[in-house]
């Protein structure tokens, strides 16, 4: 069973501030201090320092958050599988995915392998990347789809689909110069997700191996919703760059076009993740294979 001072550790790993990790348990930040000295001398190392003002953890403590993030989150999946074995009640799978991912990509996969396996409910959780790795490292979610830039040496991951990424715009919208490049887009006013989305990341990446960035754009709007982004650049008041399924419906139906560009040939992997060396890393490889078959074309 998890240790309190487990549960204060991964907090403190979490929000990289002993302050806050106190306020989250409800405890004082002396004792936050204290539970972490205490695993020090179980562990015989240091597990946090300070560079400058900013926490970070040693190389002692990262491999002790990722082998107890583990540890903790397959003993709460074991204790939902032993209850719900018991009770005859329906195992719940938390799975966490970013917008693109859900609402394009996972949603009708997961619905149709949940009708094929009645004994399961979802819970599905959504936010940006680095939103939900935290829920996944906390034991919170099983597993995630996710569309932005992670560390892949701290998960284990397979690639559920490789999306391609794309300049929309209204079907008569009036460009300040001809659209031949990326960079002939800077004089446009662009609508993007706010910092921290995955889509948002891989704007800024594609920008950034040309020299650029969101900034060099004449405006820029940030817009949190993508449907809100989807139906401003409907209504031609501005373009976007967004995952081709995302805007597929609206590209077929002509309220949408696609902006070809010269040298814009930017794809993204959409990435299945997951705590490494789980003990139901059987069970998510199945989920993930099952889902795989039957992505969307």
């Amino acid at each position: 069973m998890q240790d309190f001072r487990v549960e204060t550790f991964l907090t403190a790993c979490r929000t990289m501030n002993y302050t806050r990790a106190a306020e989250e348990l409800r405890i004082t930040q002396p004792a936050v201090s204290q539970h972490i000295a205490h695993l020090e001398r179980v562990y015989g190392a240091r597990l946090f320092e300070y560079r400058g003002k900013r926490l970070s953890l040693t190389p002692e403590g990262r491999m002790l958050r990722d082998a107890l993030s583990v540890m903790v989150h397959d003993e709460a999946l074991l204790r939902n599988r032993i209850a719900a074995a018991a009770s005859g009640a329906l195992v719940e799978l938390a799975v966490g995915m970013t917008l693109t991912a859900g609402e394009y990509l996972v949603a009708a996969p997961l619905a149709e392998y949940l009708a094929r396996h009645p004994e399961y409910r979802a819970a599905v959780r959504s936010g940006d990347t680095q939103e939900l790795l935290g829920l996944l490292d906390a034991g919170t979610i099983d597993c995630a789809f996710v569309e932005g830039f992670f560390d892949k040496s701290s998960y284990a991951w397979n690639v559920y689909r490789s999306e391609r990424f794309v300049c929309v715009c209204a079907p008569g919208h009036k460009f300040a110069r001809y659209p031949q490049t990326l960079e002939d887009m800077l004089d446009e006013h662009v609508l993007v997700r706010e910092p921290g989305s995955g889509t948002r990341a891989v704007l800024e990446h594609a920008l950034a191996a040309r020299n650029l960035t969101v900034d060099g754009f004449r405006r820029t709007s940030e817009v949190e919703s993508l449907n809100v982004i989807k139906a401003f650049a409907e209504r031609d008041l501005g373009i976007a760059f967004l995952y081709e399924a995302a805007v597929r419906r609206e590209v077929a139906a002509g309220t949408l076009r696609v902006v070809e560009l010269d040298g814009f040939d930017v794809r993204h992997d959409i990435s299945f993740v997951r705590l490494p060396d789980s003990a139901f890393e059987a069970e998510f490889r199945l989920l993930f294979e099952e889902l795989t078959a039957r992505a969307p074309a």
